[in-house]
C-alpha cells in the first residue's frame, strides 16, 4: 500500500552532501535490509523528513511472480495466502529490496532484480523469449542528445532493450520543450540527461545508467564510448553497480542511438563508432526518417551513407555557418524533407526560434529505434540504410469521404 508519512530527523547516510546534489540526484538507493548497515539506514530514512511515501505492494508483485512462472497453476495446489507466505518467508521485509528515491522522497519495495526483470518483461513473451530479453538486458546503450533522445532511451528501457545505458546533453529543460518530452512544469529547469534517467530508474531500478551533464566533447568522446573511471556519474549508488560483480563496468557500447544538433558530434560519434564497430542508429523526426549504419559489419562504411563525402569531424570545426547549413543538409537529404521542414529552413531564427518537431513525431521515432535495436543487438540480418515511414503517405488525405448518413444530395 501507498502511506504518507509524517517528518523526522534527517538520516546522514542517505543525505546528498549538498542541496545541488539532491535537487539534481537521478540514481535511486538499493537497499538489502538483510544487510545491517542496509537496515540501520532504512530505519534512519523511515524517521527523516526526506522521506514522503512508502510504497509497498510486494504481495501483489509476488502473485504476479507466481503466475508468471506456473500460469496453470500459480499457488501449486495452495491457497493465495500460503503461497505468498511459502515465498516470501517469515519477514516480508527482508524479501526483495526497496528502492530509495531522492528526487520524490519515496521508499517503494521491490522483487529481487532477476524476478522483478522476469516479470516486469514477461508480456513482452514470445515476442521476445526470455533467453532474448537476458541477452538484450546485459547490453549497453549510448544516447546523445536528449530531447528526442530521451523517448528513444526511455522506449528502450521500458521494453528491457538494453540494462546499461550512458545518456549525454549538456541542456536544460525549458517550456518549449514539453511539447514533446514527458516531463511536467515542476521539472523546468532540470537538466535533461538528470530528468530522462530518473524516468528509466523509475520505471527499473536495477538498470545500470550513467550520465554525461555537458553533453559529448572532445574531452571526454573516449569516456564515452569506453569504460568508466569510477567517478560519481559511474556506477550504482551505495556501491552496488552491477559491474562491480560481472566485469561489465568497463566494457564499451553496444549501440549509439545519436540524436544530436551539433554537427562536430554527429561526424565525431560516427568516427568513433566506425572505430570500434559500434553500430549507430538516428532518427530525424520528420517523416518517420531512420538511419541504419551497420559500423560493426561494415568497418570501412562511409559516415552518413556517404552523403557527406570525407568529410571529418574537424573539417565541420572549421565550417561557417553557410557551409554547416550545407552541410546537414546532405546528412538529411534536403529533398525527402517535408514541405514545413523544407519551409523552416529559411525561417529558422527570423519568424520561427528552432525547427519544429512534433510529440507524434517523437514517439514513432522512439518506436523505430527502439525496435531496431531491438533486431540489431539480437543479431537479425539487418543491413544499413535508410528507411522512412511518412504517416502522410501511409494515411493520405484527399481521399474523397463519404456523404453523411441521410444527407440529400
Amino acid at each position: 500500500m501507498t502511506t504518507p508519512l509524517l517528518t523526522g530527523p534527517e538520516p546522514d547516510l542517505l543525505a546528498p552532501s549538498s542541496p545541488r546534489l539532491f535537487d539534481e540526484s537521478f540514481r535511486p538507493v538499493l537497499l538489502d535490509i538483510s544487510r545491517p548497515a542496509d537496515a540501520a539506514a532504512l530505519a534512519e530514512l523511515r524517521e527523516s523528513d526526506r522521506l514522503r511515501e512508502v510504497h509497498d505492494r510486494i504481495d501483489d508483485q509476488v502473485e504476479e511472480l507466481l503466475r508468471c512462472l506456473a500460469p496453470q497453476d500459480p499457488f501449486g495446489s495452495r491457497s493465495r495466502s500460503r503461497a505468498l507466505a511459502d515465498t516470501l518467508g517469515p519477514r516480508p521485509d527482508v524479501y526483495g529490496r526497496w528502492a530509495w528515491y531522492p528526487w520524490s522522497g519515496r521508499l517503494v519495495h521491490v522483487l529481487p532484480e532477476a524476478e522483478f526483470r522476469l516479470v516486469r518483461t514477461d508480456r513482452n513473451r514470445d515476442k521476445i523469449t526470455r533467453e532474448q530479453q537476458r541477452s538484450l538486458l546485459r547490453r549497453r546503450i549510448g544516447v546523445i542528445g536528449l530531447s528526442v533522445g530521451s523517448s528513444a532511451a526511455l522506449t528502450c528501457a521500458m521494453e528491457g532493450v538494453g540494462g546499461a545505458f550512458r545518456l549525454a546533453d549538456f541542456d536544460r529543460l525549458g517550456l518549449s520543450n514539453l511539447n514533446r518530452l514527458r516531463a511536467g512544469v515542476h521539472e523546468l529547469g532540470l537538466e535533461k540527461s538528470v530528468l530522462c534517467a530518473r524516468r528509466m530508474y523509475e520505471l527499473d531500478p536495477y538498470l545500470d545508467i550513467e550520465i554525461h551533464r555537458g553533453g559529448v566533447n572532445e574531452e571526454n568522446i573516449e569516456e564515452f564510448f569506453g569504460g568508466r573511471d569510477g567517478g560519481q556519474d559511474g556506477g550504482r549508488d551505495g556501491g552496488q553497480g552491477k559491474g562491480e560483480e560481472d566485469g561489465s563496468q568497463d566494457r564499451g557500447l553496444d549501440l549509439l542511438i545519436e540524436e544530436c544538433d551539433t554537427p562536430w558530434v554527429k561526424v565525431a560519434a560516427r568516427e568513433h563508432a566506425r572505430s570500434r564497430g559500434v553500430p549507430v542508429l538516428m532518427d530525424t523526426n520528420d517523416r518517420g526518417l531512420l538511419d541504419i549504419e551497420r559500423f560493426d559489419l561494415e568497418p570501412d562504411r562511409p559516415l552518413f551513407h556517404g552523403r557527406t563525402g570525407t568529410t571529418t569531424a574537424a573539417d565541420v570545426e572549421v565550417m561557417d555557418q553557410e557551409e554547416t547549413i550545407r552541410f546537414l543538409l546532405a546528412v538529411v537529404d534536403e529533398q525527402r524533407l517535408s514541405p514545413a521542414m523544407t519551409d523552416a529552413l529559411t525561417r529558422v531564427g527570423r519568424t520561427l526560434s528552432s525547427w519544429p518537431q512534433l510529440a507524434s513525431g517523437v514517439m514513432l521515432g522512439a518506436a523505430l529505434v527502439t525496435d531496431t535495436a531491438r533486431r540489431v543487438l539480437l543479431g537479425e540480418p539487418l543491413g544499413s540504410g535508410r528507411h522512412s515511414i511518412d504517416f502522410e503517405a501511409l494515411v493520405p488525405t484527399g481521399t474523397p469521404l463519404p456523404a453523411p448518413q441521410g444527407a440529400v444530395l
